[in-house]
């Protein structure tokens, strides 16, 4: 039993007639009749009692319809998913990140082309999410590293200067300012070993020759800026991530010496697919404006 015999069948015992329901499926009556027939044939059964201009249901046909009409209604059901689908009336997107901070900043761009689509973001670290990505827990992941595993693609989003920030009673706090060579000896609070922040910073001082003080490795945003904001010593963070506190004053380094990146992330195998692609795309056309904020 083919779905075009089926709809046939369901077309006829509708409308009580082949010429009708041939016009109602946009196709010739004898075409309508040869399906009718090879459905009946192929089953070695009768679905229509032909009594000149009047067509009666057999008993089969009886109990075959409402089961046909639930088909229809799920095969309808199934093209409607599709279409809404392929244009983004509806989906879940499921975004894996480092950091809350840059990805959101993606999600509103993307929610405002794509306002029906469902999102959910999964946070940690850089291993977890490529190992995501490979497992399908997620459909994208939005990352401060860049890795040329051909089993991904990535896109690049943008730069973002690392400032420094000092309690308000330091002297750095009062300059808008300073070169990246006054921080030698200085007491520097660094984030855990693998922070990207801390990898940009240190490849910078290393070039630079500058030897800071390091008094304490700290494991989050959150607590090295409470730190310093309690006067422990000065701290680094990417520009869009400082969040402004009254004990605390931004400074920048001179040039923009130091600075992170964001790439976004999706299986290679996955990237012609109209969800992912999606946000690919947006995270492009957003990648001209997010370049390093001055």
């Amino acid at each position: 039993m083919t779905p075009s015999q089926l709809r046939a069948f369901l077309a006829v015992a509708r409308h009580r007639g082949f010429s009708a329901a041939a016009r109602a499926l946009g196709v010739s009556q004898p075409t309508l009749t040869t399906q009718v027939q090879a459905l009946e044939r192929d089953h070695n059964v009768e679905l229509f009692y032909r009594r000149g201009r009047r067509l009666d249901l057999s008993e089969t046909a009886q109990r075959l319809l409402p089961i046909a009409q639930n088909i229809a209604e799920l095969e309808l059901d199934a093209l409607n998913l599709l279409v809404n689908s392929g244009a983004l009336h509806v989906g879940h997107l499921r975004i894996g990140a480092v950091g809350p901070f840059h990805v959101i900043e993606m999600v509103d761009a993307y929610r405002a082309k794509y306002p029906k689509v469902e999102l959910s973001i999964k946070l940690g670290n850089s291993a977890q999410s490529l190992a995501d990505l490979e497992n399908y827990v997620t459909d994208v992941a939005v990352l401060a590293t860049f890795s040329d595993d051909v089993r991904f693609v990535s896109v690049p989003y943008a730069a973002h200067a690392v400032v420094l920030f000092a309690h308000v009673g330091h002297p750095f706090a009062r300059r808008q300012s300073i070169r990246l060579e006054e921080l030698a000896g200085q007491p520097m609070l660094m984030r855990e070993q693998g922070s990207t922040t801390r990898l940009a910073l240190e490849k910078a001082l290393q070039a630079a020759g500058v030897r800071p003080q390091i008094v304490m490795e700290i494991g989050s945003r959150e607590a090295l800026r409470e730190a310093v904001a309690r006067g422990l010593g000065l701290g680094t963070v990417s520009q869009d991530e400082f969040i402004p506190d009254p004990r605390i004053r931004m400074v920048r380094i001179e040039g923009d010496p130091v600075s992170t990146h964001t790439y976004v992330y999706c299986l290679s195998e996955r990237r012609s697919a109209r969800l992912v692609g999606s946000f690919m795309e947006i995270t492009e056309q957003a990648s001209a404006t997010a370049a390093l904020r001055p």
